[in-house]
């Protein structure tokens, strides 16, 4: 039975290793040529790896983007969370991790994947299903400042999918902007009044400090 554990292990070890290596191969290509340039060739060659080992592990070039982009939200949720933890008022801490999301979205090869190629490579109800999880960590935040008295009570869907869906289609704005640094100042300093607004303040804060 050892033995049989050792083998399952090494299995499961070289799998991890051939599509890891596959995964970053197709982000570097999504991010430097773009989605509709690459081909499934240019991963394997770029990975090391044989078109059967390719096609082992993932169906067609949509699949594996699509596992770039969820890799891309986990990140991208990590930085969120680290943003949040980092406050000891929850909804400064919600304040930050927004503030995060949209800074982060905007680093070259985020953007490049995040918002550039998604739209036309996975379509919105797919990028939409991958983003559960980040919107779903939103939700948490404000149903934890709520809980702290940070902001007042309130019916928590609505308020995350304006808030959650008004930063991703602004972070799209932004993307598409001449000046892109510009556009972010600018959506920074909204998005401080939008969440002084949902705290119900004349400034950007929390109740525990008006």
């Amino acid at each position: 039975m050892a033995e049989s554990t050792g083998v399952r292990r090494s299995q499961h070890e070289r799998t991890k290793a051939t599509t890891g290596a596959l995964v970053a191969a197709a982000r570097e290509l999504f991010v430097g040529d773009g989605f509709a340039a690459t081909a499934v060739d240019d991963i394997c060659a770029r990975a090391g790896v044989t078109r059967g080992a390719f096609y082992h592990h993932f169906s067609n070039k949509e699949h594996i983007f699509r596992e770039v982009y969820a890799a891309e939200q986990k990140a991208l949720s990590v930085i969120v969370r680290e943003a949040f933890q980092a406050e000891r008022d929850p909804w400064r801490g919600v304040s930050a991790g927004c503030r995060r999301l949209l800074e982060a979205s905007l680093e070259p090869a985020v953007r490049q994947i995040t918002l550039v190629e998604a739209p036309g490579a996975l379509g919105w109800t797919a990028m939409r299903d991958i983003q559960a999880g980040c919107k779903e960590q939103m939700r948490r935040g404000l149903a934890i400042a709520i809980e702290a008295g940070c902001i007042p009570d309130r019916p928590l869907d609505p308020a995350t999918s304006l808030l959650y869906g008004g930063i991703c289609e602004i972070a799209q704005d932004i993307a598409r902007a001449p000046d892109q640094r510009a556009a972010l100042a600018d959506a920074l300093a909204e998005l401080d009044r939008v969440l002084a607004g949902v705290a119900r303040l004349s400034a950007p804060g929390c109740l525990h400090t008006s």
